[in-house]
């Protein structure tokens, strides 16, 4: 029988935003991966478990209810649990590092896991696009990963991000939304092609933009966003003889009429919003809206608004596969303009 004590492999990581019973759940598949624990070995009690990892008794009783649901733990009346299946493999070890979790992170999230389903572990980190944090992450880890799949977009100090992932020697490194240069070793990505996805968006919108004289972008000068945009803006504007401008603080802008404002904030939008309520200017009519990222409500506010968006479902769905098949192609994602009442 192997004695080992159970609560020295169990590892929950407070940093991290796997859930804690998926963390416990990979702790104690990982522990059977590595021969620390063998078929038979008594697993301790819910109650236990939630006391001494400090942790609640729900999240004890989803860990055991999903080892249970794969086959690797049983469980017999009045003498509790215990490990009834030692070879049950997750392969696939995977450090995901998303820059922030918003609605549409939350969507490639989710679609990445989907697709994955049981035949990966992940630990899954956010650095809030901070350089500092996503550097000590990085350098931090201490598990051999199969995979390192990220997503970097910096506020500040994006010009140091490939000398740190370049550290990196285990594993295959995927990129997701965005490009950088640097990186010296081979690696994949899913990502978006900024300055040519909102050019086209903007010519295929061209017969609803030609009643306005003038193009506003939204690009607050302290963002994560990148500058690519800002210049396929603008080259649509130039080509297309639009007056143009880049607005760094929407609050003080004035709003006038024949301007078509293309928001990259949630924030933005809502200030554009309340801006306009208070002017006799009608949206879609002599004051048109185009928002960056599809969100379910955009199809509701003002009767429709205009939205330009990468497939945030599609971009997980093709990492993961990327993953699974061992792939470091450099592939772009679809991005889509869907127009609505608000041009």
């Amino acid at each position: 029988m192997i004695t080992e004590n159970i609560y020295r492999l169990i590892k929950i990581d407070e940093q991290s935003v796997t859930p804690k019973y998926q963390q416990l759940t990979n702790s104690i598949l990982n522990a059977i991966e590595r021969g620390r624990i063998g078929k038979d070995y008594p697993l301790p009690s819910i109650n236990d478990l939630s006391y001494e990892l400090e942790i609640s008794r729900d999240t004890a009783e989803k860990a055991y209810r999903h080892l249970k649901k794969l086959g690797v733990i049983g469980s017999v009346p009045g003498k509790g649990y215990f490990i009834a299946k030692t070879d049950f493999r997750q392969s696939i070890k995977i450090f995901l590092l998303f820059n922030k979790l918003s609605a549409h992170k939350k969507i490639i999230y989710d679609s990445f896991v989907g697709v994955l389903g049981q035949q990966a572990a992940i630990d899954f980190y956010i650095y809030n696009n901070d350089f500092n944090l996503f550097k000590k992450l990085l350098q931090s880890r201490k598990n051999d990963y199969t995979h390192h799949v990220i997503i970097p977009h910096f506020i500040e100090g994006g010009e140091n991000a490939a000398a740190v992932i370049n550290e990196i020697s285990d594993g295959n490194l995927i990129l997701l939304d965005k490009l950088i240069p640097g990186i010296k070793n081979e690696y994949g990505a899913v990502f978006e092609n900024f300055e040519t996805d909102i050019y086209n968006a903007l010519k295929e919108a061209l017969p609803h933009l030609q009643k306005y004289q003038t193009l506003k972008i939204t690009f607050p000068s302290y963002t994560y966003f990148p500058e690519e945009i800002v210049k396929g803006f603008q080259s649509f504007c130039i080509e297309y003889a639009f007056n143009h401008k880049v607005v760094h603080n929407i609050s003080a802008e004035e709003i006038k009429e024949g301007e078509v404002y293309i928001n990259l904030m949630e924030d933005d939008l809502v200030v554009l919003l309340e801006k306009i309520e208070a002017t006799h200017l009608a949206v879609g009519k002599n004051i048109g809206i185009i928002s960056y990222n599809e969100t379910p409500w955009k199809r509701f506010i003002l009767d429709g608004i205009t939205t330009i968006s990468t497939d945030f479902k599609k971009m997980g769905e093709m990492a993961a596969q990327m993953v699974l098949n061992n792939e470091k192609n450099k592939l772009e994602v679809p991005f889509t303009l869907k127009l609505r009442n608000s041009v």
